[in-house]
């Protein structure tokens, strides 16, 4: 049976190092995905989950269990993301982004026959980056952390220190703005496969 978070936090917080390392090898990537679908940039994402895992790892001690660890460590993360974006260059390009992608495959391996499967995949992928982007931030990180990390609307309030309510309301417009950007797109690429991700409710 998997070690629980607050077992791993008490023998960290005890000297064991080691612990926390399992606690970076339980969040990363999912802390990862969210931060580069918020900045558009896999350096700069990398970059700023370091930097929430080191201040989660100096801030160990104030943890008072009232919310989860991983809600308290995305908040963190996400406080991180939008200083960086603030403070740092813009995004890059999206064919800077592809470059990057370009090694992704199938889960299916006997659609690596396919020759259209990887550009399909990165031209939709591209195309929702390029919506995300578009965003306002707010708009942009409640998408992320709903419908693509799968977190509950209380998990959301409780990392965007929002109430309910809020959460509610503004993923309701950041999905129907979403939706219009990604509607738009189609429209001026009328070549392009017919692209919309499926949105949780």
């Amino acid at each position: 049976m998997a070690t629980d978070d607050r077992t791993l936090i008490r023998r960290c917080l005890q000297g064991r190092i080691d612990a926390f390392g399992e606690l970076v090898r339980r969040y990363q990537d999912r802390l990862y995905n969210a931060v580069y679908r918020f900045l558009g940039n896999a350096e700069d994402a990398r970059d700023v989950v370091q930097e929430a895992f080191l201040s989660a790892f100096r801030s160990l001690r104030y943890f008072r269990g009232g919310a989860q660890f991983f809600t308290w460590l995305y908040r963190i993360a996400i406080n991180h993301a939008v200083d960086w974006k603030r403070r740092c260059k813009p995004m890059r390009t999206l064919s800077e982004v592809n470059e990057e992608r370009n090694s992704v495959e199938p889960a299916d391996p006997s659609l690596l026959a396919h020759p259209d499967w990887q550009l399909q995949r990165l031209e939709e992928d591209e195309r929702l980056q390029q919506a995300l982007s578009q965003l306002s931030d707010e708009y942009r990180m409640v998408l992320i952390l709903r419908d693509m990390d799968e977190l509950s609307y209380e998990e959301i309030a409780d990392v965007l220190n929002i109430p309910l309510g809020t959460v509610r309301s503004r993923l309701h417009r950041a999905r129907l703005e979403l939706r219009r950007l990604l509607e738009q797109m189609e429209k001026d690429s009328p070549s392009s496969s017919t692209f919309a991700p499926e949105l949780k409710r």
